[in-house]
């Protein structure tokens, strides 16, 4: 499923897909400037704690995507679009392992 707040391309998909073959239930979650900067952590179901004040923004392929609501309030309500890109991030994302990290594109921060 895709909102009009997230979508994902045809690669990011499909790793999406493949992990969770591999992985079992995943989450994505939008992180705020820790470790890889502002990437999109995939994580098992579950392993991050979602609490009040993390919004549930979507699902991509059957996998939840939050953020944290005052953040998501500071970048002015953005759209995401998940893509996938090659090279290992430096967080504990579980895409890492494949050579590939993901990455969140948004109008507003496209090059112009």
């Amino acid at each position: 499923m895709s909102t009009d707040q997230i979508s994902a391309t045809e690669s990011a998909f499909a790793e999406l897909a493949s992990l969770r073959e591999r992985h079992g239930p995943l989450m994505l979650f939008q992180s705020g400037g820790c470790c890889d900067g502002s990437s999109p952590l995939c994580l098992h179901e579950g392993e991050l704690l979602v609490g009040p004040n993390d919004l549930l923004l979507g699902e991509i392929g059957g996998t939840p995507f939050y953020i944290d609501l005052d953040q998501y309030e500071r970048w002015n309500r953005p759209t995401f679009q998940i893509d996938l890109l090659p090279g290992a991030s430096d967080t504990l994302s579980l895409e890492g392992p494949d050579g590939v990290h993901f990455v969140s594109r948004t109008p507003t921060c496209a090059a112009r």
